[in-house]
């Protein structure tokens, strides 16, 4: 059920169906899935990070942008990407989103990635992202089964953007009540088991 009016039915229907592609980092709100916290990262300094994206070359830079372009980030992590059909300019990429996400395990949003990256050095991202756990709708397996060069120039990418926007809101556990907009995703029940006789 979609509790959110959406500019057209194709653009809703593409939106959804690349969830199962959008390979950020810690969408959900980067909330692990076991105790809801996100993994301790190191932290970048600003001259080390200025250091890092300005070392970063540039087919790094490139390729970071491809992945983050054909994983499906963009599409939870940009606003009016998807809808749009990705026609967002670049530097309003991967801001986060207030759309919410809600199902059996709450409402998740997808993160502000320009905030969360500066949060972390390249290594701590390695470390991360090569064993990511989140809440649905997150397909965290994608960014597990990248390889640790996409994986890199990703960050590289993200980090070249520099920061921009708020971050998303917060997590919300199963019962709270979300503001709109947010995509409910309506499970169907267990299938029953075949009667005995």
């Amino acid at each position: 059920m979609f509790r959110h009016p959406a500019p057209s039915r194709a653009g809703a229907m593409h939106a959804a169906a690349s969830l199962l592609l959008c390979a950020g980092l810690g969408a959900c709100n980067s909330q692990a899935a076991g105790d809801g916290h996100a993994p301790e990262a190191r932290a970048a300094t600003p001259t080390a990070a200025a250091n890092a994206t300005a070392a970063a070359p540039a087919d790094d830079i490139a390729r970071g942008a491809y992945v983050a372009m054909t994983s499906g980030c963009n599409d939870c992590h940009t606003p009016g990407y998807a809808e749009s059909g990705g026609q967002v300019p670049r530097e309003r990429w991967l801001t986060g989103s207030p759309l919410g996400w809600q199902g059996p395990w709450g409402t998740t949003y997808p993160a502000n990635l320009r905030l969360k990256l500066q949060s972390m050095d390249e290594q701590a991202w390695m470390d991360y992202s090569a064993s990511l756990h989140t809440r649905p709708p997150m397909p965290d397996f994608a960014i597990r089964a990248m390889s640790e060069a996409d994986r890199r120039a990703l960050y590289r990418f993200v980090r070249s953007l520099g920061p921009a926007g708020e971050p998303a809101p917060a997590y919300l556990p199963p019962g709270t009540e979300a503001p709109l907009p947010y995509v409910k995703w309506m499970l169907p029940p267990p299938p029953q088991a075949p009667a005995a006789g």
